[in-house]
């Protein structure tokens, strides 16, 4: 089995508010931060990059698989609406992610663009990840807002 790593580093500046750096020295350094009352929102929340992560994946998939067939639906646009619920033991957890991705054009009604909207989910490291433990839905809109792709079970609404 194939396994490769990566470092990220947090060191603290003042309360809640950490700089996260990369192991590649390339990327920009990272400020994170908790809403009040607890920080001072200087930067997205572990909810909010968790949301950013499934999201980016998605679209970075999709985008590669419209890539890989020659179709061109760029730019593409992704809108995560993460769902923050308390459990059973009254804690606040993320409850349900939802991820609409919007393509820059209408749809050609093509097999080749059936055939991505099938697999392309599949190709997310991030979002197979997360739905270990967290309901992900995914809708694929058009151009038109023709929804192209819908969740196959109904999820529970963000």
């Amino acid at each position: 089995m194939e396994t490769s790593t990566f470092t990220i580093a947090l060191a603290q500046r003042v309360d809640y508010c950490f700089e996260a750096r990369f192991d590649n020295p390339t990327l920009p350094v990272l400020v994170t931060d908790e809403a009040p009352p607890l920080g001072a929102d200087k930067g997205p929340n572990p909810a909010r990059l968790l949301g950013t992560a499934v999201a980016n994946c998605l679209a970075a998939s999709l985008l590669f698989a419209l890539r890989k067939f020659r179709i061109d639906m760029e730019p593409l646009r992704a809108v995560a609406t993460v769902a923050v619920r308390r459990n059973a033991q009254k804690r606040l957890r993320i409850g349900h992610i939802s991820v609409d991705l919007h393509l820059a054009r209408p749809d050609s009604g093509s097999e080749p663009l059936r055939r991505v909207l099938d697999q392309f989910e599949e190709f997310c490291i991030v979002t197979q990840s997360v739905r270990a433990g967290i309901p992900v839905d995914v809708r694929v809109i058009d151009h038109d807002g023709a929804v192209l792709k819908q969740p196959e079970t109904t999820g529970e609404s963000a």
